[in-house]
């Protein structure tokens, strides 16, 4: 094992306290073991992909994501607006390195897995939409288009883990929507909104594109991705 792996499993395991802690503090409901350790996670999950050589657009994809977190920690619409800019760049880098580095499962598949996630997009949209602030209604539209795509692809063009971290993505924002919209709430709604999150945080840093050798593309008859 060469010390750059010593050094990207050392960061992992830092984000695996870090956030054993984090969703701990969320139970608990502890405000500064919250706001200490959010910071934090997401740029281990970049350190990982950057020592192992990852591709830049995912750790640019990572970074807006800590930037995101970093943004939302702070009161108001303008620093809501700009954490949700702040992901919705990081969607843009996912999506990127998806298309472009990504190999079509099959064509017939993914056109379905596209359309299902659109179904999916139009009925949560539909659901929120009578309660979100007026000022966040199309900002927040685009956002989850944006963040929907980026789940489709993840699905339509990835493997296995990949589609499962653009679900869960999804699945935290959707949750996330809810609150803005003024929906019941699960219990202990932040603790599922953030194991959600960091689940699929993980799922994409750590998944096949942490390497630096592109997909190889699967012959016309496999309904697999063949391994790089």
């Amino acid at each position: 094992m060469t010390g750059r792996e010593r050094a990207a499993r050392a960061a992992l395991a830092a984000f695996a306290v870090a956030a054993v802690v984090h969703l701990a503090a969320q139970l608990a409901g502890s405000a500064t073991a919250d706001h200490l350790t959010k910071p934090v996670l997401v740029p281990l999950l970049a350190a990982c992909a950057a020592l192992r050589g990852g591709p830049r657009l995912l750790i640019a994809a990572l970074l807006c994501g800590w930037a995101g977190d970093v943004l939302l920690q702070l009161d108001g619409d303008t620093s809501f607006l700009a954490g949700m800019a702040a992901f919705a760049a990081g969607h843009v880098c996912y999506l990127t390195l998806l298309t472009t580095r990504g190999a079509f499962v099959d064509r017939r598949r993914a056109a379905l897995t596209a359309a299902g996630y659109a179904v999916v997009w139009l009925v949560a949209l539909v659901v929120v939409w009578p309660g979100l602030p007026s000022g966040l209604r199309i900002p927040v539209a685009a956002y989850s288009l944006l963040l929907t795509a980026m789940a489709a692809a993840a699905a339509g063009l990835g493997p296995r883990a990949t589609a499962v971290g653009g679900a869960l993505f999804l699945l935290s924002d959707t949750l996330l929507a809810t609150r803005l919209a003024d929906l019941p709430q699960l219990p202990a709604a932040d603790f599922w909104i953030m194991l959600s999150y960091l689940g699929a945080q993980y799922l994409l840093a750590t998944g096949r594109y942490g390497s630096t050798k592109p997909f190889v593309q699967p012959a016309r008859t496999s309904s697999v991705c063949a391994p790089p």
